[in-house]
């Protein structure tokens, strides 16, 4: 069939989970025992290529069962569409999926239908950057800054940056896009590693990852705080004598506190020289951001792993309720509504260092990241994409860390597809590993008997 009329035929959803809370990998204060997870899908066309589109949500268990059931819900969308048109214009299928009035009513664009959205969006862009014949960072900055402003639904947000302010931001850097392209092929885009800190590591492998850390090129490292204070003093001392003076510590409280307690917490951990606190509190609490800001300075204070959409964002902005803005690949609309949160930030001048860790987020924001650097911030100045070092393995092109900092890469597509074993093992309840793990425990439950 030819490319011209070729459809989308199958959007086949996975429950994939992976038991990290056994290990206590990914814990924090508020969420001390996740099993990270992903509600993965598939887009398949009748072309006769071969080449499909990958995208997933992010999850830490159970969710899982509700936000497959959100992704299936939007396949009426996007089954039979033609592929050269959704490719060409990924921006039409978002506006179509977030203007789905029954759908709406229950966001709206926010919570797990936009998440399926985005899901559903980012296949769509792993699809286009296939065909194309590149990675999605490179797709992205190729593009003109005409068609990349095409993408973003300027709704809600026009009151801080419109069309033409994106124009002249994407224009601005024009020229610079060659150079940028080569340095980030040279060098990769800086990161940070939050793998230390899970709260509930022992001090002893608290330290130790944090010395390797350091050892392996990272200037930057994050802690989990806020479940006990009088821990948190302690463990972020023995993390600063770890690293020495001139390696940054972020702190991160996943909404633990109020403002009042933010405030008096980040007081009481200022003598480790903490660089910002992260989720201080409520994702939705504008104004609370705002007062912890004030507060709390010079230690800075970044959010928005949570944050709904890129209204939530403008506001976070035009309350200078932020020093940094931390962007997630899979928590909004996908690719498009990313776009448009990069073009806010860069408006007013507030860096962007994203959110990652999870199941495969570190694989797809790094790609955000990249075409930022290249064709709107122009600079890796006080930014550094998350990393942790667990779940790679399972996608067929994982992150690649060289010296602190992610490689650019240059296989094409999203770097979304899981390897077919790993979906095999881990699709939940009938994968392998989920299957062997529930014979051993009713085996175990006969034997108690």
């Amino acid at each position: 069939m030819s490319a011209t009329s070729s459809r989308i035929t199958g959007v086949h959803t996975y429950d994939i989970r992976f038991p990290t809370s056994r290990e206590h990998d990914g814990s924090d204060a508020m969420n001390p025992d996740p099993d990270y997870s992903a509600a993965y899908l598939v887009l398949r066309t009748d072309a006769g290529d071969g080449v499909e589109g990958h995208g997933f949500t992010f999850t830490i268990g159970r969710g899982n069962d509700v936000q497959v059931a959100a992704i299936d819900a939007l396949r009426r969308h996007v089954v039979g569409r033609r592929v050269e048109e959704v490719c060409g214009d990924p921006g039409s299928l978002h506006r179509d999926l977030v203007g789905d009035s029954q759908l709406r009513w229950l966001g709206p664009e926010k919570g797990v239908m936009h998440m399926a959205i985005g899901a559903v969006v980012n296949a769509v862009w792993d699809l286009a950057a296939k065909r194309a014949g590149k990675p999605l960072w490179k797709l992205l900055a190729d593009a003109s800054p005409e068609w990349l402003v095409s993408q973003v639904d300027f709704r809600y947000i026009d009151d801080a940056i419109s069309p033409d302010d994106a124009l002249a931001l994407l224009r601005a850097r024009a020229d610079g896009r060659v150079e940028g392209e080569r340095v980030l092929l040279e060098r990769g885009y800086p990161a940070y590693t939050t793998s230390p800190g899970w709260l509930g590591y022992a001090d002893d492998k608290l330290v130790r990852l944090a010395r390797e850390a350091v050892g392996q090129g990272f200037g930057q490292i994050k802690l989990k705080v806020g479940a006990d204070l009088a821990d948190d003093v302690r463990r972020c001392r023995l993390a600063r004598e770890a690293v020495g003076p001139g390696v940054r510590i972020a702190i991160d409280a996943n909404q633990r506190w109020g403002v009042r307690e933010a405030v008096e917490w980040v007081g009481a951990l200022a003598e480790s020289d903490p660089y910002w606190i992260e989720e201080p509190t409520s994702p939705d609490d504008i104004l609370g951001h705002a007062a912890i800001r004030r507060a709390v300075a010079p230690v800075k204070v970044a959010t928005g792993e949570h944050a709904h959409n890129r209204i939530v964002f403008k506001q976070l902005l035009q309350a200078e309720a932020i020093d940094v803005l931390q962007i997630d690949a899979a928590r909004v609309g996908g690719v498009n509504e990313n776009l448009a949160i990069l073009l806010l930030a860069a408006k007013f001048g507030v860096p962007v260092c994203p959110h990652a860790g999870g199941v495969g987020l570190c694989e797809l924001v790094q790609h955000l990241s990249m075409f930022d650097f290249v064709a709107v911030s122009g600079t890796t100045r006080d930014r550094v994409i998350e990393y942790v070092d667990h779940l790679h393995g399972h996608f067929v092109d994982p992150v690649r860390i060289r010296d602190g900092h992610y490689t650019a890469p240059t296989a094409p597509g999203f770097s979304a597809a899981m390897r077919p074993e790993a979906i095999a093992t881990y699709t939940y309840p009938g994968g392998a590993f989920w299957a062997a793990d529930l014979a051993t425990r009713q085996e175990q439950q006969g034997m108690t008997a």
